[in-house]
């Protein structure tokens, strides 16, 4: 009977082969998506950062404004002649905050504009009107314009001072015309800030990569209200095209190239961590089967860090195989060892008396010459009865399981009469009516076996009790007879091929190994038991699931 000498695979944590390529490949998808993501982030943050420098340059632009009106107000002492006929802005002095706070001194205004809302279309063109505007807003445009013109070099942003009307005062063009009617432009003239991101129609060819940028083809419009006390006195009216991402970049192009080094480390890493985790161990698999193959190694051992799940089986299908062939060889060598001497001890035999025979058959005694022809058809016999084992332990180590199971009461039912006309009773308890995973006529060839041995070692009864193991998945029987029992000098050698101490009665000593190869076909085994009296086996028989 075989004993399997394989040692576990070690306990690591290993990754599936599908979880590694998963992830791989998520990578790989994620590394470009990641760098658009990082495209449109810094592209929004250059609309806001524009956003929030229009921001400042008109609280600066309606700071100058107010002071100015101040100055040139012939009432300036209460400034009643400006506030008499401003539009008033209901609530306190900062209403046209969006989120009003309860500070005293301080009204931060933050940026609202994103890339993902909506991009509208280009400002509505100025419109003539009778209208005239206020001659104290006109004076102040007038001193402001100058202003505005000599910053505009700097900041590159389009400014335009509208007064209480929405009517242009100050400003490179569209002086005396009206922008009341523009959206951002209502808002503020109600006492709220207004921004908006409005499609910029340039004269300039495109730049390079003009589809990944929607910053190449928008401006940004602020409208920042202009409020002494709580009316209003104008509105400041500001745009500017954010930088081109694509310019931007390019000045900083040490920190993309920093950037690019990164994304090629995390592809080269990738490409490492592939190479470990499936190509290594594969590569160690295969000179492991090359050393076995040429002698160097008695048979393939698990791998050491399979990293993966597939792998570590795949290494453990192989080692297993391996082992299993090592062994198979190595039953053959000695199992083919032993039938030979079990063979050549009868032929021997039977070639000296056939010898005998011929050489004086004629002047043999009758009774000498009946005894030679006695061992003749002995030795005869001898050898049937092992060619018929030996076929019997063939179809046994060949066996194919099949999926029929066994009921142990009804096969114990049925083999009681006919043993109790052998002389041999079978005391069985109650055995319970649990299906096994063995097919009927196996456990029936397993259990006449072991019954057989019994009546050769005169026994006259055998007693069978079954219980469960502790996972509950396996029966264990216990077959016990009151014959001669076995020797502690021969339990070392029970299961050995071809040992029986009933060589001169026909035994063969291929019945326990007949009986263990069934048992493995169904995933079971049998061990020797520690009776007071008689032989004791005890079978493990698996549970139908």
């Amino acid at each position: 009977m075989l004993v399997s000498n394989r040692l576990p695979a070690p306990k690591k944590i290993r990754f599936s082969l599908r979880s590694i390529l998963l992830i791989m490949m998520l990578t790989l998808l994620l590394l470009p998506l990641a760098t658009l993501y990082f495209f449109r982030i810094y592209e929004n943050e250059l609309v806001r950062q524009t956003e929030l420098e229009l921001i400042s340059q008109g609280a600066t632009f309606a700071a100058s404004y107010r002071q100015i009106m101040r100055l040139t107000n012939p009432k300036s002492v209460d400034y009643g002649y400006i506030l008499s006929y401003s539009p008033l802005i209901p609530g306190q002095r900062r209403s046209y905050m969006r989120d009003e706070t309860l500070d005293p001194y301080y009204t931060p205004i933050t940026p609202e504009l994103d890339l993902v809302k909506p991009v509208y279309t280009p400002r509505p063109d100025a419109i003539a009107t009778p209208q005239v505007a206020d001659k104290y807003a006109q004076q102040a445009g007038a001193l402001l314009t100058p202003v505005i013109l000599n910053t505009q070099q700097v900041m590159l942003a389009g400014v335009r001072i509208l007064d209480m009307k929405g009517l242009v005062v100050a400003g490179k063009e569209e002086r005396g015309m009206s922008l009341a009617h523009v959206p951002e432009v209502k808002a503020a003239l109600k006492g709220y800030y207004s921004s908006m991101i409005r499609q910029r129609i340039s004269d300039e060819p495109p730049p390079p990569l003009y589809s990944l940028s929607r910053g190449t083809h928008i401006r940004v419009f602020a409208a920042f209200p202009i409020i002494e006390g709580h009316r209003l006195q104008g509105v400041v009216y500001l745009s500017r095209t954010p930088k081109n991402i694509l310019k931007h970049l390019y000045i900083v192009q040490d920190k993309l190239y920093f950037a690019a080094a990164i994304l090629l480390s995390v592809a080269v890493l990738l490409v490492l961590f592939i190479s470990s985790s499936i190509s290594r161990p594969i590569r160690a698999l295969i000179r492991q089967t090359q050393q076995v193959a040429e002698g160097e190694l008695p048979y393939v051992t698990p791998l050491k860090n399979p990293v993966t799940y597939e792998v570590a089986q795949l290494s453990e299908s192989f080692a297993n195989m391996s082992q299993a062939l090592s062994e198979r060889s190595d039953y053959i060598r000695r199992f083919a060892s032993h039938v030979s001497h079990e063979f050549k001890t009868p032929l021997t035999s039977m070639q000296g008396a056939l010898e005998l025979l011929n050489e004086h058959m004629d002047s043999m005694l009758p009774e000498r010459r009946q005894r030679f022809l006695d061992n003749l058809l002995s030795d005869t016999q001898r050898l049937k009865n092992l060619v018929n084992r030996l076929l019997e332990l063939a179809r046994a180590d060949a066996l194919e399981p099949t999926r029929q199971s066994s009921q142990l009461p009804e096969l114990i039912r049925s083999m009681q009469n006919r043993y109790h006309e052998r002389g041999l009773d079978i005391e069985a308890a109650t055995l319970p009516a649990v299906p096994l995973a063995i097919a009927p006529d196996a456990l029936e060839s397993v259990l006449g076996n072991l019954f057989d041995n019994s009546l050769h070692h005169g026994a006259t009864t055998v007693c069978l009790k079954a219980s469960f193991s502790t996972d509950q998945q396996q029966l264990m029987l216990s077959v016990h007879d009151n014959g001669q029992g076995i020797s502690p000098a021969n339990r070392e050698r029970i299961f050995t091929p071809f040992f029986t101490t009933r060589r001169n009665e026909g035994g063969t000593g291929l019945g326990l190994e007949i009986i263990a190869s069934l048992l493995k076909a169904y995933n079971g085994t049998i061990h020797l038991g520690f009776p007071e009296v008689g032989a004791e086996f005890i079978l493990e028989l698996a549970l139908v699931p």
